[in-house]
């Protein structure tokens, strides 16, 4: 069925509500994402390396546990305001209540001196924090394929949720490299615990705030069928799902190549020394990918999905491969790496872009697909891939990275009888942290489209897919609303 036959269920209100809500929520996990977390712990919460990695990596297998069984709890779900919203509805109060006691830590045990205590703080501030997370994120992102049967509707409504992401969730990183440079440089009064709680509140409280509107002002006008599977019946049929399973395994292949966030961190932090760096080095790539989004259509009119990801796996690695060998032996001149990272931030923002909405598009895909199988819908499940890979990433990229430090000669040592800290590096540290932020995770990253080769929900097959849902959907709506379709 062409776009233009195609129903627009979505108004433009909805639209912008749904990206506001991803917008608040992400205000507050870009603060967890990446080396910022691991920073925090490491550099601020003064933690050993060891027990963060350990930390971040127990939690992350919790994940494999915790995500998929909550999104079966979501597929089993009926109420009158559908199967996602109540979730939407009750989450941000805890949520916000838990971003600030999880940033929290290094400010209320500030006169705390044994490191096991802080330990114990930091697993159950985490723990509580990724668990209220969990129960708001997988509702959202399954919304994404109930809001409307509509390919196209579905395609803005994620390309909404992305774009007001990175024009407002992204402020939150913003504001704290310039904090945390103001705080280094005594320009503000704030320590470093401090500048993280105080965005910690911040996201508690705008970001929560407009994560609420995914709850108040959106809705599910996929039919669901009456009945209500059980746990066991959603962890069956994601299984079943072979096209789910290949994204899975990729995402999870690909996980290694989050290591650039952690080490893009301590490379402006502890290499370059100025954190706020990243912002005139973004500045460029952040208008194109705004601009991106307006291309997407024109993009998926020439590739299909499959192909737009091999597109960005070796497009990646080319330029991550040339900034690297430029950048070998100059990567601390200013004068060297501003135009060149620019230049490479300039690439990756467009296949960032791109990557932000073709995945879960993908993962759309894979719902209908099941449905048109087996006559279940199962986003709580489905979503809880996107949700549980992001986490997974995020984890065992922070873990790795918490592991390689010591190993590359990079370690914080507190000054005795005060909270500061000093860094301490090896000869080469600086040339391995480069390396690690240009060039190895996109060569780790080529392991990912290796499942894609099997990903074959393209084309007639995937269009055909849609035709026999448009007509049972019909059918369905009828039979609900009181006809009789055997009559």
């Amino acid at each position: 069925m062409s776009d233009e036959k195609e129903i627009r269920y979505v108004g433009i209100k909805e639209n912008v509500a749904y990206g506001l809500a991803c917008a608040g929520q992400n205000f507050g996990y870009n603060m967890v994402a990446g080396g910022y977390m691991l920073l925090f712990f490491t550099k601020v919460f003064g933690l050993p390396e060891a027990a963060v990695s350990f930390m971040i990596l127990v939690l992350g297998i919790w994940d494999t546990v915790n995500d998929p069984l909550m999104g079966a709890v979501v597929d089993k779900t009926r109420t009158r305001y559908g199967k996602l919203r109540p979730y939407l509805i009750f989450v941000p109060l805890p949520l916000s209540i838990f971003t600030i006691l999880l940033f929290a830590g290094p400010v209320i045990l500030q006169d705390v001196k044994t490191t096991a205590v802080k330990i114990v703080y930091m697993y159950v501030s985490y723990f509580l924090w990724e668990f209220f997370y969990t129960i708001g994120d997988i509702p959202f992102w399954g919304m994404s394929a109930a809001i409307s049967p509509s390919p196209s509707d579905r395609t803005r409504a994620i390309s909404s949720a992305r774009f007001t992401t990175g024009l407002i969730g992204g402020l939150s990183t913003t504001l704290l490299v310039v904090l945390m440079d103001l705080s280094n440089k005594g320009v503000i009064g704030l320590s470093l615990a401090q500048v993280f709680l105080l965005l910690a509140v911040v996201s508690a409280t705008l970001g929560m705030g407009l994560f609420s509107l995914a709850g108040i002002c959106t809705r599910e006008r996929v039919v669901q069928s009456v009945k209500e599977p059980s746990v066991l019946e959603g962890f069956k049929l994601m299984v079943k799902n072979r096209p789910l399973f290949m994204i899975i395994l990729s995402n999870v292949l690909g996980s290694l190549s989050g290591i650039a966030g952690v080490f893009s961190t301590y490379y402006y932090s502890e290499v370059i020394e100025l954190n706020s760096l990243t912002l005139l080095i973004s500045l460029p790539g952040t208008i194109l990918g705004f601009i991106t989004y307006l291309l997407i259509p024109k993009l998926k009119a020439r590739f299909d999905n499959r192909q737009i990801i091999f597109l960005n796996g070796f497009c990646r690695l080319a330029v991550g491969a040339l900034v690297f060998l430029i950048g070998f032996k100059s990567f601390k001149n200013y004068y060297v790496v501003i135009p060149l990272l620019m230049l490479q931030n300039l690439v990756f923002s467009f296949f960032n872009t791109v990557n932000s909405v073709i995945p879960t598009e993908m993962i759309g895909d894979t719902v209908d697909y099941m449905e048109w199988k087996t006559g279940e819908r199962n986003e709580g499940v489905s979503f809880s891939v996107l949700t549980f890979v992001g986490k997974l990433t995020g984890s065992v990229s922070t873990s790795i990275g918490a592991a390689i430090l010591p190993v590359i000669g990079l370690s914080f040592k507190t000054v005795a009888g005060s909270a500061e800290t000093i860094t301490v590096k090896g000869e080469n540290t600086d040339l391995y942290i480069w390396a690690l932020f240009t060039l190895i995770p996109h060569i780790l990253g080529l392991v990912s489209l290796i499942p894609y080769i099997w990903y074959d929900l393209t084309g007639k097959k995937l269009e055909n897919i849609r035709n026999d849902l448009r007509l049972r959907h019909e059918q369905l709506s009828n039979e609900m609303s009181g006809g009789n379709a055997d009559a």
